[in-house]
């Protein structure tokens, strides 16, 4: 075991989280009371529950840290959504793959905006429960899936807490953080005698990295999985964050399926929404999605999923206006990073992301993390959690201007003292 990876509290060798873990392991082990799943054990901890441990107490932090939108949902459709607060319907179960006309106006977007011509929608609560039900529902306990790193941490715990444990990550070019595809070509052709992975995924834009896949290299990925018999899941949670005139794209299959988001784009990621757009001519597909949903949420929240129907039909442009003016707090933290040198920060391109090399005498990113929290008071999020150990990630689309700027002072001055001083207590 690395236990550097794992360092989060001065003077142990263990974050608290791995510190429960081993209790719960060696009290089972005592037979003091039934054993705890193993995939949940070995399931990393959620690393924004260890940003949140770590800055509880602590006075007048800014976070950099956790994927959100400064925004509120449009407040056209949060006045639609107060007149139906007392409408019993609102308080029911829903049909388990979302609301009729909810799903009608999503089959719409899809062919509209992305090209999506064959593809039938769930509901679900969020994205990440929209990744969970499509593991349960395409793969096994066994089964080989491959990852790029840097990697959507959700994602990679989405595998470890249902048993899929054979995580193949796929390394990313150091320079464009592009999915190396020479090695997904080996890796999916089952030359290296190893099983071929069951499933590929990718986000695009990425997160962490906040890098754009173009679309000739997305259907090369989807050419390769086809040929292999291989899943290829796409989360396009940030299909509208995208800057500099870079346009997202979509592709589609019988191999291919899409996840998307209404969290970041019309702020609305405490009303937890998001959609699953699948082949349609798959058979079988539905049902087995249908059984998972069913036992999971059964519904998505219906007052959610009415406010995800009235932002829908505000159209693009209303996330268009909010999306471009995050570009300013993309430049204003660019130049808070610049103490780390030339080529240490990649991108920026799309979703709401820079991705930044740590000098390499300070590589242990979880101790940089809490360095800056407690002497400067600004929070980031660790490149480890991602499989990017030595980076951190930076938010640029939760705080407005006056904000971003004061967290940037606070991001500078501590990277300036890191690099001449180091991290002085």
């Amino acid at each position: 075991m690395q236990l550097a990876k794992f360092l989060w509290l001065p003077n142990r060798s263990y974050s608290t989280f791995r510190l429960k873990d081993w209790c719960f392991r060696r009290f089972s082990d005592m037979g003091s009371h039934p054993k705890l799943a193993e995939r949940a054990l070995k399931t990393e901890s959620p690393v924004m529950v260890k940003i949140q441990e770590l800055i509880r107490g602590a006075k007048d932090v800014i976070s950099l840290a956790q994927g959100v939108v400064y925004w509120q949902p449009p407040e056209q459709a949060l006045d639609k959504v107060k007149e139906i607060v007392w409408d019993p319907v609102t308080s029911r179960y829903g049909v388990d793959d979302g609301l009729p006309e909810l799903r009608e106006a999503l089959i719409e977007k899809l062919r509209r905006e992305n090209k999506l011509m064959k593809s039938s929608v769930m509901v679900t609560a969020g994205a990440n429960q929209a990744f969970v039900n499509l593991v349960l529902a395409l793969c096994d306990s066994g089964d080989s899936v491959v990852m790029f790193a840097p990697y959507y941490f959700n994602a990679y715990m989405s595998f470890q807490m249902t048993g899929v444990t054979n995580i193949r990550v796929c390394p990313g070019d150091p320079e464009t953080l592009q999915p190396d595809i020479d090695w997904l070509e080996r890796t999916l052709s089952g030359k290296d005698n190893k099983p071929v992975p069951k499933l590929v995924t990718v986000v695009n834009p990425g997160n962490p990295s906040g890098i754009y896949i173009p679309e000739p290299l997305l259907q090369r990925i989807s050419d390769l999985c086809e040929s292999a018999g291989s899943w290829l899941v796409v989360d396009n949670t940030y299909e509208y964050f995208m800057y500099d005139g870079l346009k997202h794209s979509c592709i589609e299959g019988n191999h291919i399926i899409n996840v998307f988001s209404f969290s970041k784009a019309y702020g609305m990621m405490g009303w937890r929404v998001g959609y699953i757009a699948y082949p349609s001519e798959v058979v079988g597909l539905a049902e087995q999605l249908l059984k998972i949903q069913d036992n999971i949420p059964i519904c998505a929240s219906i007052i959610g999923q009415r406010l995800a129907l009235y932002s829908l039909q505000l159209g693009p442009e209303w996330i268009h206006e909010r999306v471009q003016n995050l570009v300013k707090n993309r430049e204003i933290l660019k130049e808070a990073l610049s103490p780390l040198g030339e080529g240490a920060v990649k991108g920026g391109e799309g979703a709401i992301y820079l991705w930044a090399r740590l000098p390499s005498d300070h590589s242990d990113d979880f101790k940089v993390v809490q360095w800056l929290v407690r002497r400067h008071g600004v929070v980031v999020i660790p490149g480890s959690a991602s499989g990017g150990p030595g980076y951190i990630r930076i938010s640029f689309g939760g705080l407005r201007d006056s904000d971003c700027e004061i967290a940037a002072r606070r991001l500078k001055r501590g990277l300036e003292e890191l690099v001449s001083d180091g991290m002085v207590s």
